[in-house]
């Protein structure tokens, strides 16, 4: 049986928030799939990228502890980049892109180190620069940009149940 999923984050995060989270949340004893996407906001509040390396670890480590030891289990997403979005039209969106690239890096380093799949939905997010695939608040990412990135997770889930 597939049971409904259990949401433990909430917008606007860092890893230290879902740390505190993860700490005070009571999971089941194991679960079939584990996906874990933060680091965005360490980013946008200019946090050091070795802080977010050791907390990213901690938070991959529990997540494949919840997934019974399977890091296979575990589905990593790309953090996005927010500095293609038009709230960020006055910002540095080199900057931030450099930024972006530099936590996913060491996402995708940890978490294939680990055995966890990563999943790259920054690239693509990137040249969905439209409109429709940002929310009204111009920042966050639309329905639309969501379901993208659902529909690769989902694809990464079957072609794990497929192995």
């Amino acid at each position: 049986p597939f049971y409904a999923p259990e949401i433990i984050a909430k917008t606007g995060w860092t890893t230290d928030e879902l740390q505190t989270s993860i700490d005070e949340t009571v999971f089941l004893k194991k679960y079939n799939f584990v996906s874990l996407l933060i680091g965005v906001n360490n980013q946008y509040r200019g946090r050091d990228t070795e802080e977010y390396k050791i907390q990213f670890e901690q938070l991959l480590k529990k997540a494949i502890s919840l997934s019974g030891n399977n890091p296979q289990n575990v589905f990593v997403l790309s953090i996005p980049d927010w500095g293609v979005t038009p709230f960020a039209k006055e910002k540095d969106n080199e900057k931030i892109a450099i930024e972006i690239d530099l936590y996913n890096n060491a996402c995708k380093e940890i978490t294939e180190v680990a055995g966890g799949y990563f999943i790259n939905i920054t690239a693509q997010q990137r040249l969905d620069n439209d409109v429709k695939m940002i929310a009204e608040d111009g920042l966050h990412p639309s329905a639309l940009e969501y379901a993208k990135w659902a529909e690769k997770l989902s694809n990464a889930f079957v072609a794990r149940c497929s192995v």
